[in-house]
């Protein structure tokens, strides 16, 4: 069968496919014998196509794709596999050979098409994966592939921050303009790919001192699709309505009150969806693309008058701070708003140290330790001496296997266990808590807060008790602690006595490990290939070693095309871009349980 792919849309995005391991393996699946196909749904840019086109990579496929324009023309979505006048029965049976049809665009279809679509699930001679996008008007024979239980149907949700944090990363991004992508482009792969080509043309994407990872600060380029995403604001023309839309967009990134703006108007931008209002009475825009826009296409006149003055930011960025410092306190670092933090990055305005050190343990603390240190960065460009942003820096670099001189983590990434816990210095919770981390609970076992989850862990790990550490890794995670939970897992995964447990244990910390932006601790090492199939970390194991695919091949007797995919799937799992990435993956052999 011949490959056709006409008219076929594709992102066309300059990094490797990422994410959605488990959406993968469901399409795959729905592909194998017995199975008539899947329907994947899911809101417009979020990666429907994207993750299709990896799906049936390498197979035999015709695909077709709807589009508006041919909507009222009948089975014009087959015109490349039909002949020019044909009856849906005689479609049926011309197409009851194609063993694999991709239907991009299917909400589009035209009515003729679309129960030709219905009619091949019905057959269920032709395996069919079928993309549309959530909320729009699709033919009724189209939506009844679902409602009527003819195929499954696979809800995509927008791509998760991590997973676009991972995504970006392969494009050289740091990960404070990954953030900012993910916050304006809220998972929508379009959309991104569309700013992220439109900064790079501009040339606003500079250097980061010291390294060689590309930052974002200054404002959004209004391009056309930015324009068409934001028609529904940017060309808002009822009363006072622009004017409260342009008020409020220069207030950012604090509320305005509502008593300060007209009711009518709000209620109307609220019905439309453009505004929300805060159990306070804040009024604020309701995406965050909205307000950069607005900014951006105002004229400097309007633009001096609404600006408001920058100091007034300074008792809402210590409030920032002070919330940050009081769930430390509480030993709990899940997600919080930093909308002031946030703008002040983004607008190219001083981050002050004494916050940025804050914002770098906590970012450090969830395991975010590319993010830590970056903020840690931004911190000593206005206070290059400050002693807790080149801490909170040193730390962050260490756990990332960067090089060091000196200090706990650069001796453990030697090896040196025993100079590393020699470094342990103070009685601060967390400091102390390395020792476990490092696999010596009975160090400080009795120094951790009584009855915390932090001396919980140390009393499991000394007892070697599995059970526990998985207990403890679970509220570790609820806690936001993602790198101490995934280190916690793969200390149960050496605890436990049953293979069954450790093979859990071991699926959890790969996926927390995942989360925490390229860890990489003794509690870790090694760990991930355990995800892989024995070809695939063989496989590994010699990429990493400095063999090219050649080599494996002729090594393992294999097509140089074999490796490569084996390589390919798994850089997926274990959320690597390259074989750049590999060598520490299996620095340290992989423990079996006892």
């Amino acid at each position: 069968m011949t490959t056709y792919d006409q008219d076929a849309k594709t992102l066309e995005l300059p990094w490797p496919f990422t994410g959605r391991e488990d959406e993968l393996e469901l399409v795959r699946s729905s592909l194998a014998a017995r199975r008539h196909g899947i329907v994947v749904t899911g809101p417009a840019g979020c990666g429907k196509t994207r993750l299709i086109g990896e799906a049936v990579r390498g197979t035999d496929r015709a695909r077709v794709t709807g589009t508006p324009e041919t909507r009222g023309l009948p089975f014009a979505a087959f015109a490349h596999l039909l002949p020019d006048t044909v009856s849906l029965h005689r479609a049926v049976q011309l197409l009851s050979g194609v063993r694999l049809l991709v239907v991009d665009d299917a909400h589009l279809l035209d009515e003729a098409s679309a129960a030709l679509v219905h009619q091949l699930a019905v057959h269920g001679r032709t395996r069919l994966v079928v993309a549309a996008t959530d909320g729009a008007p699709a033919p009724g024979a189209v939506t009844r592939l679902w409602t009527g239980e003819l195929l499954p149907r696979l809800s995509l949700e927008p791509l998760p921050r991590e997973d676009t944090a991972q995504l970006l990363a392969t494009a050289g991004l740091e990960p404070l303009t990954a953030d900012r992508l993910h916050r304006l482009c809220r998972g929508d792969l379009r959309l991104l790919r569309d700013l992220l080509g439109a900064l790079r043309a501009s040339g606003r994407l500079t250097r980061v001192p010291d390294g060689d990872a590309w930052a974002w600060r200054g404002p959004v380029p209004v391009t056309a699709t930015v324009r068409e995403r934001l028609a529904a604001v940017l060309d808002r023309s009822g009363p006072g309505e622009r004017e409260t839309l342009d008020r409020l967009a220069f207030a950012e990134p604090l509320p305005l009150p509502l008593d300060d703006l007209d009711l009518g108007v709000l209620e109307d931008l609220e019905a439309h969806g453009l505004i929300h209002v805060d159990e306070r009475g804040g009024v604020t825009l309701a995406h965050p693309l909205h307000g950069p826009a607005l900014r951006a296409t105002a004229g400097r006149l309007r633009a001096r008058r609404l600006a408001p003055a920058p100091d007034r930011l300074g008792p809402a960025l210590e409030a920032e701070r002070a919330l940050f410092v009081r769930r430390l306190e509480r030993h709990c670092v899940t997600a919080v708003p930093t909308p002031v933090g946030d703008w002040l990055l983004a607008e190219e305005l001083p981050v002050p140290a004494r916050y940025a050190a804050v914002r770098a343990r906590y970012a450090r603390l969830r395991g975010e330790l590319r993010e830590a240190a970056a903020w840690a960065r931004e911190g000593l460009r206005q206070e290059p001496g400050d002693a807790a942003c080149r801490s909170e820096l040193a730390q962050s670099q260490g756990q990332l296997g960067a090089a060091a001189e000196d200090g706990l983590w650069a001796a453990a990434a030697r090896g040196d266990i025993d100079g590393a816990l020699a470094a342990i210095a103070g009685d601060e919770a967390f400091a102390l808590y390395d020792a476990v981390r490092l696999g010596a609970p009975e160090r400080v076992a009795r120094r951790l807060p009584a009855g915390g989850v932090l001396a919980r862990h140390a009393e499991a790990l000394a007892r070697g008790d599995g059970q526990g550490l998985d207990r403890v890794a679970q509220e570790l995670e609820e806690r936001g602690f993602a790198l101490f939970a995934a280190e916690a897992c793969a200390q149960a995964v050496r605890a436990h006595r049953e293979p069954r447990a450790a093979r859990l244990s071991r699926t959890r910390a790969v996926a927390l490990a995942r989360r925490c932006q390229g860890a990489r601790t003794p509690a870790l090492s090694g760990l991930v290939l355990g995800e892989l199939t024995a070809r695939q970390r063989q496989i590994v194991t010699l990429a990493a070693a400095g063999l090219s695919n050649r080599q494996i091949a002729e090594r393992l007797t294999l097509s140089v095309r074999t490796v490569g995919n084996h390589l390919y799937s798994a850089y997926t799992r274990l959320g690597a871009s390259d074989r750049g990435a590999l060598p520490w993956l299996t620095d340290v052999p992989e423990a079996e349980p006892a």
